[in-house]
């Protein structure tokens, strides 16, 4: 059985905890590797190694810190077949999905080279007589990022770049579920120039997380995850005085006025509630048809294409739609949501549950599945399933459709599909949404904007990449300054001015 190592000091280190979690073929339902649970003990060492790696990165100027990133830029292109491939065998997703993760994760790293125009403070000359004042943006320290195992690239960049391009030592607990990509990662920043210790890549379970959380040097906590976890970290980091930022779950809802394009809505649906087999948080969830009319032409339209998808291991080609969820525990859950939809009186018109791939039935594959009449009472619309399974909520006006999101306890992603640009102005304008797409289903800002939702996807001020990322991971520090002139009327020096 292959044994996984941790990350740490610019090397391989095995755990010593003697505890161990299952890495598992999605595909297969086969454990194919053990991954080390480091222990509190663990953790607490490798923070005090990233604290003293984080002096001297922290006093490199910036410019060479963008160097890194620029050389992570090439490592990650280079690599990128090794990279998905090592990323497909342990969640499950397709090839393309796995380079998709990596490639946005990557272009946060190509807007972190942007960092000395990023921390450049700001400088007022003559505040008051012979006065002077500037603004420093100084690291936090040692940070800690807890990541999902949806994206095992894409999430560890998109924080951990900022984090380091800010001068911080970062340390990545990265999803037991699928850990060797985040350690590759690892890989390539050493290769990239970062000096060993700065980013540290420690596998683990609770244990890890609390001993994290509760570690006087660690200044910053990022996670992304389910809402209830992240409401668990977020109380517990600043309950001891640490800066967070914790984004949770997502029910996106994708209005679809009677005027819109029922094409484009239909393959929109397909990739962003089916893609990846739903589990993201920005997966269109919850179809908004207004009008029942709308609703008929919408489900005729989308039923055909459901049929065609191809699910199957990643391994079977670039073809394939997509694969299994990530364990069985997984599965399991997102059956049983299915069937609390059936029994509270949805129609499911789609029907995979007894979706079976030949030769790996005990894989984890879950087929894709439509609902249709939903109504806002059912488990299936209040919970994120996390799963390839789309709801049909029927709405009799564009008023009770908006409604419908506004009222969601989530706020992460939303969309309009119309043609009529007054009602997607007011639509952008009113719902309190996070991010709002306008004939875009998935509206993942690019990473020069920031990514974030409202209500109880977060926790915490600011946003994910962008200028908010820059802004989290860095303290500001503003001087006053005042010099006594030593210069007399007439040009002659007054020592005594200097007393």
């Amino acid at each position: 059985m292959l044994e996984l190592a941790h990350y740490i000091n610019g090397g391989d280190v095995k755990g010593t905890s003697g505890r161990f979690g299952d890495v598992f073929n999605p595909a297969t339902g086969e454990v194919q590797a053990r991954v080390p649970l480091a222990s509190a003990a663990e953790i607490d060492a490798v923070v005090a190694d990233a604290a003293k790696a984080q002096v001297a990165w922290g006093a490199t100027n910036p410019q060479k810190r963008a160097r890194v990133m620029m050389a992570m830029v090439g490592l990650l292109n280079r690599d990128m077949d090794k990279l998905a491939e090592a990323l497909s065998r342990e969640h499950g997703k397709t090839i393309p999905d796995a380079k998709g993760d990596i490639q946005r994760g990557l272009e946060v790293i190509e807007y972190c080279i942007g960092a000395p125009q990023l921390l450049k403070g700001e400088y007022t000359d003559s505040a008051g007589p012979g006065i002077d004042m500037y603004s420093m943006k100084q690291p936090l320290g040692v940070v800690a990022a807890i990541m999902p195992f949806n994206f095992p690239a894409m999430m560890p960049l998109w924080h951990v770049g900022p984090a380091l391009a800010c001068g911080n030592s970062v340390i990545l607990k990265p999803s037991e579920r699928d850990p060797s990509l985040p350690h590759m990662l690892g890989e390539l920043f050493h290769e990239a120039g970062l000096p060993a210790g700065v980013f540290q890549v420690v596998n683990g379970d609770k244990v890890a997380v609390d001993a994290l959380l509760d570690n006087d040097t660690i200044q910053g906590v990022s996670f992304v995850g389910s809402t209830p976890i992240a409401q668990y970290i977020y109380a517990r980091a600043t309950a001891n005085g640490k800066r967070a930022q914790c984004f949770g779950g997502a029910k996106n809802h994708m209005i679809i006025m009677p005027d819109a394009d029922m094409d484009q809505v239909a393959d929109a649906l397909i990739g962003s509630s089916f893609g990846a087999a739903g589990e993201r948080c920005m997966a269109v969830s919850v179809a908004v048809p207004v009008g029942d009319d709308t609703a008929d032409r919408m489900i005729e339209k989308l039923v055909p294409r459901m049929e065609k998808l191809r699910v199957a291991p990643y391994t079977d080609g670039d073809d394939v739609d997509f694969g299994p969820v990530v364990t069985r525990e997984a599965k399991e859950r997102i059956l049983g949501l299915i069937e609390s939809g059936i029994e509270q009186g949805a129609d499911l018109v789609v029907d995979n549950r007894d979706f079976k791939l030949q030769g790996y039935e005990d894989g984890f594959f879950v087929g894709a599945h439509l609902f249709d009449k939903v109504t806002k009472d059912m488990d299936i619309y209040k919970t994120e399933i996390f799963g390839p399974v789309l709801c049909t909520v029927r709405a009799q006006s564009y008023e009770e459709a908006l409604g419908l999101a506004m009222d969601h306890e989530y706020g992460n992603g939303t969309a309009i599909f119309t043609r009529d640009g007054d009602t997607a102005r007011d639509f952008a304008s009113r719902v309190n949404i996070g991010m709002v797409g306008i004939n875009v289903p998935i509206p993942v800002p690019l990473a020069y904007h920031t990514f974030g939702g409202w209500k109880k996807s977060v926790f915490g001020d600011l946003n994910q990449h962008g200028t908010d990322s820059f802004k989290f991971y860095t303290r500001t520090k503003t001087v006053t300054a005042r010099w006594p002139s030593g210069i007399k009327e007439g040009g002659e020096f007054n020592f005594k001015s200097m007393d």
